[in-house]
């Protein structure tokens, strides 16, 4: 209840016009709405109202960058509502595995939405713009079946704001396509490598590059390639030291830790410079 509420309430009484009995329920009716009205903006805070989703808005403050949609087996209508309920708080949007049916429902009803259908992935940018994190990220895919997880990890990284080159069909079986790349291989500040089959690119790819090569196994092969699983086995086993395994078709996961990293390392000299601070002002 604000002054000139409680002010009026007072010269009512004054005057004889309102009892100081019903003065006084009304002042309590009005500090319970208050406390009512407190209580559920605490309850709500950083929590999105999409029905069915407790949408998670304050990821993006806690660990960089917003809650990502996975959209299989979630109707166009809940994606397109939590799309929609990001961008109305500040915030871009990223959904993977969406069919080309439920990616028509959706970009017919949310204007700028783009959809790649290679990647299966729906990305809706705030602004057109330049990257925002420092750094470059190289993808690279085996073969050309393995290019709808290596386009699942281009759409994160443009989603993020990460600069990336892609490098398309290097396989081991033509050794010679991956040794003419070198110099790009050498350039780039983290590698994500996608592979079917045995799985065996990422290690190579290791052996030429200083720094962290992200493995990504696909489900791509004849049948004791298991799904990926016998790409994944020969990647976690890799005698380069250098690489790092996401999951099977994780090209998501693979371009989210990439650009972790790349946040991470460009907080490093801004961390420093306010510790520096802090000590000369000791």
């Amino acid at each position: 209840m604000d002054f000139a509420e409680l002010n009026r309430l007072l010269e009512l009484v004054s005057q004889g016009e309102l009892s100081v009995e019903s003065a006084g329920e009304k002042i309590t009716a009005a500090r319970q709405a208050e406390q009512s009205l407190q209580e559920s903006s605490v309850q709500s805070e950083g929590v999105g109202d999409v029905p069915g989703v407790t949408l998670d808005l304050d990821r993006q403050q806690r660990c960089g960058f917003p809650e990502v949609i996975y959209g299989e087996n979630k109707t166009a209508a809940t994606i397109a509502a939590t799309m929609q309920a990001q961008h109305d708080n500040g915030q871009p949007s990223l959904a993977t595995r969406i069919s080309a049916e439920k990616a028509a429902v959706i970009t017919a009803q949310l204007d700028g939405v783009v959809y790649n259908d290679v990647a299966r992935v729906l990305r809706w940018d705030l602004i057109e713009g330049g990257p925002s994190i420092p750094g470059r990220v190289l993808v690279i895919s085996a073969g050309t079946s393995d290019l709808s997880v290596a386009q699942e990890a281009v759409e994160t990284l443009r989603w993020m704001g990460i600069t990336y080159e892609c490098i398309e069909d290097v396989g081991v079986a033509g050794p010679h396509r991956l040794a003419a790349q070198v110099d790009r291989l050498r350039a780039a500040d983290v590698l994500i490598v996608a592979a079917g089959l045995e799985g065996a690119l990422p290690s190579v790819v290791g052996g030429y590059v200083d720094c962290p090569v992200i493995a990504v196994p696909t489900s791509v092969g004849y049948g004791t390639a298991f799904g990926g699983v016998t790409a994944l086995l020969g990647m976690l086993n890799s005698c380069a030291s250098n690489v790092l395994v996401a999951n099977v078709d994780a090209g998501f996961k693979a371009a989210y830790n990439a650009g972790v990293m790349l946040r991470r390392l460009k907080q490093l000299p801004e961390q420093k410079t306010r510790v520096e601070s802090q000590e000369l002002q000791a």
